[in-house]
């Protein structure tokens, strides 16, 4: 579905709200959602012609309402609907009550969100819900970003819509005993999304602007909705100050340009300054989280002037918080690069090694590359080679492997 841009711009923040609307008045997901469609494509070939109405969420509401009764009269959508994907039960449906259309649209857009990630689904079916019912991609742009056959995705989502259903969840937001499970479910979705467009994990490019904007643009959602949360903000200052960096972290011949190499010049300043306050604020509110503590990590880097001046040694410290708060490989990892930094190559390289047995990384490409980094620091030129080579054949993005493959014969020769 092609829209002009601007429209295409508005229906996109609308979509959500409005596809959250229906679900939570008649409780048909997949229904629900075709109707959706067709009142956005109303509007796409309307709006330009006859101008915006007075309310657009309203209109919309109204259009797919109207779409949705059709669908329900007709002998095709009551087959539908006796094998379709109903999110409440029936009790609950015929109890809820009209909603305000302006009161409830970022309510509706959070319990949407909420409910793409409920926590009888797996990870990727998640994120694929996600971005089909409240990022609006569709699927196969889903199915282009994650390198998936269309049918495949198109399964995943009518799978992930069934498991809801089955799982006799309502559209209605967690209990505040839920929420803070819930809350960070809906973060990490968010950014699974984000890693995935910054960093690919197949594929010829390295990353995917597309889905870093879209994961950028629902946790600027979420943050609105939730401005007291200290970890929405968090997240959402990691990804402005990682993705400030985008721009130049990949040279003219696509090939990657690794942090210490970058053109700072290049970094978009107005984002390293906001995620900056952002982090900033948050850290002030209260106890700090795990994404909290890495946008503080980001926030060094991006606010030294040189590589050279980094603040290796508050890294190294607040990797060590970060591995107390959220312990996990990943984390180990890129403390043994900051311990490294400090403390020498040796003393990260010993730190690398207690990760030999985690099955969690055994096939991980980036456990040999940090250690073929490390051996680099230390001047085993022969044994980071091996390493740098290990590292590439692991990998399936084209352009990390071409830069492994360059580091192998550089300190190789």
């Amino acid at each position: 579905m092609t829209f002009p841009p601007r429209t295409e711009e508005l229906l996109r923040e609308l979509a959500p709200g409005v596809l959250g609307a229906l679900v939570r008045r008649y409780g048909h997901f997949d229904a629900a959602e075709d109707a959706v469609q067709e009142a956005l494509l109303a509007a796409a070939q309307q709006w330009p012609d006859q101008g915006l109405p007075d309310n657009p969420r309203a209109w919309l509401i109204t259009v797919a309402s109207r779409r949705l009764t059709d669908q329900f009269r007709s002998e095709s959508a009551r087959r539908a609907r006796e094998v379709g994907a109903a999110t409440m039960d029936p009790s609950a449906r015929a109890s809820a009550p009209a909603a305000d259309e302006n009161e409830t649209a970022g309510d509706d857009t959070l319990t949407l969100l909420f409910l793409c990630c409920h926590p009888a689904l797996t990870p990727s079916s998640q994120v694929a819900l996600t971005l089909r019912a409240v990022g609006g991609l569709a699927t196969d742009e889903i199915a282009a970003a994650f390198m998936a056959p269309e049918s495949t995705m198109a399964q995943r989502i009518s799978r992930a819509k069934q498991k809801v259903r089955r799982s006799g969840a309502q559209f209605t937001m967690p209990t505040a005993d839920e929420l803070p499970v819930r809350l960070t479910a809906v973060l990490h979705v968010l950014y699974l999304i984000f890693n995935e467009g910054y960093t690919a994990t197949s594929g010829d490019e390295l990353q995917r602007s597309d889905l870093t904007g879209e994961a950028i643009r629902l946790t600027r959602t979420v943050r609105a909705l939730l401005p007291d949360s200290g970890e929405v903000a968090g997240l959402l200052a990691l990804m402005l100050l990682t993705d400030a960096r985008r721009d130049a972290r990949v040279r003219p011949d696509g090939s990657l340009v690794p942090l210490d190499e970058q053109d700072r010049g290049r970094w978009h300043a107005d984002v390293v300054v906001e995620g900056v306050a952002l982090v900033t604020e948050a850290l002030r509110s209260g106890v700090a989280g795990p994404y909290q503590i890495q946008a503080a990590i980001a926030a060094l880097h991006d606010e030294a002037p040189t590589a050279g001046e980094t603040d290796w040694a508050q890294i190294e410290a607040l990797y060590g918080v970060l591995e107390r708060l959220s312990p996990g490989p990943m984390v180990t990892l890129n403390r043994a690069v900051a311990v490294a930094m400090v403390r020498g190559p040796q003393a990260g390289l010993k730190l690398l090694a207690t990760l030999d047995d985690d099955q969690r990384l055994a096939e991980h490409h980036r456990l040999r590359a940090v250690r073929a980094h490390l051996l680099e620091m230390n001047g085993d030129g022969a044994a980071a080679a091996a390493a740098y080579r290990d590292a590439a054949r692991r990998t399936t993005s084209a352009p990390e492997r071409r830069y492994l493959e360059q580091r192998a014969r550089r300190v190789d020769g």
